[in-house]
């Protein structure tokens, strides 16, 4: 597995909730202003939740871009063991944490002890293989780069949560939008915090729709994009 990755520094974003800070690209993994609170605005709430009430389905398939700290697969988890609702939850990164790293995080703080073992699970879990999690969650984590791991199809959300465009300007790019556009469900959403005009005119010459929605605390605007096949 690729482990090689710049070093990592803990940090405590504005809703008290731990994010990890890379030097060498002078970036968080999550908002400052708050991870969890970003995480459930526009991957939660804007995405999951969105896409449920929009169309009803029977199972939901999620490909995220960055598993990171593992915020966004478990409250994603959480969300659907509370909700019963089916999951099927593919995640690519490049860089893993370490357990130990993992575990530095506090995002199961103040919950029942059943939430701290299904994180720590998130991230024990092999990686390059499905593992299911519970009858209403599985999880297959993708060790790799976006480039070279395509092989799904029929996803109905994207989490985009890579870097952002300044620090991984390769991530952003229209050839990128399209291989998502062309592995997505007939109802397919992308959503993600960037609000870049350079971002959102990738995602349309790569033929996705483009909407802009109130962003999470600190930021006027996030996106989310729908394919028009």
């Amino acid at each position: 597995m690729n482990n090689t990755h710049p070093s990592r520094e803990l940090k405590y974003t504005a809703d008290g909730s731990a994010t990890l800070y890379v030097p060498h690209w002078d970036e968080h993994y999550h908002s400052v202003h708050g991870a969890i609170q970003e995480s459930n605005h526009v991957f939660i709430n804007a995405g999951l939740k969105y896409f449920i009430e929009e169309y009803s389905p029977d199972v939901v398939r999620i490909y995220e871009v960055g598993f990171g700290t593992g915020l966004n697969a478990f409250l994603t988890a959480k969300w659907a063991l509370e909700n019963q609702i089916r999951i099927e939850y593919y995640s690519i990164e490049a860089y893993p944490l370490s357990i130990e790293e993992a575990l530095s995080l506090n995002y199961t703080e103040g919950f029942e002890s059943q939430w701290l073992i299904l994180y720590e699970e998130l991230h024990r879990v092999s990686w390059n293989e499905k593992n299911r999690i519970s009858d209403y969650f599985s999880i297959h984590k993708i060790n790799g780069k976006i480039e070279d791991k395509m092989n799904v199809k029929d996803i109905d959300i994207v989490y985009f949560d890579a870097f952002a465009p300044s620090a991984q300007p390769e991530l952003w790019t229209e050839d990128v939008f399209q291989s998502f556009y062309n592995i997505m469900s007939k109802n397919g959403i992308l959503v993600t915090y960037c609000a870049k005009g350079a971002v959102r005119r990738a995602m349309k010459a790569a033929d996705w729709k483009i909407e802009k929605l109130q962003g999470p605390p600190g930021k006027r605007e996030m996106t989310r994009a729908y394919i028009s096949k």
